[in-house]
């Protein structure tokens, strides 16, 4: 049985993502902190604006890891960590707490997952929409 390698996210994939994320979210008038992780969690690109509010680089990575971890976006991920929810009862305990709202995307590649973004500091309708932006222009 033979298999396909697939590319990893290289730095140059993760500067794309956090530049383009960035100017979507300037574009809109919002200051962002943005993080990419690669398959294996491990951060490739980081920006925070000194104009961002501090936590929203924290908040940027927990949402990439979260993305990561569930292969999922975290908007997707809202309800089901409600009461009665799929994920309700999901331990945390992972090597850091997952964060459910909306901001943090996957970044697959030939259908494999590749690795995540995150971004923090807009509303998460604004975070999810700059980070889905910055996975779609990698495409």
């Amino acid at each position: 049985m033979s298999t396909t390698a697939v590319a990893p996210l290289t730095i140059e994939d993760a500067e794309l993502l956090v530049a383009t994320a960035r100017r979507a979210a300037e574009e809109a008038g919002v200051t962002v902190s943005v993080t990419v992780l690669d398959a294996g969690g491990h951060l490739l690109a980081f920006r925070r604006d000194d104009r961002a509010v501090l936590i929203s680089g924290e908040t940027s990575t927990r949402k990439a890891y979260t993305a990561l971890q569930l292969n999922a976006p975290t908007a997707d991920l809202v309800d089901a960590v409600q009461p009665g929810g799929l994920f309700h009862t999901l331990p945390t305990a992972l090597d850091r707490p997952l964060l459910f709202i909306a901001g943090g995307v996957p970044v697959h590649r030939d259908g494999r997952l590749i690795g995540a973004i995150g971004v923090g500091g807009g509303a998460p309708e604004q975070d999810h929409g700059f980070a889905t932006a910055a996975v779609e222009a990698l495409v």
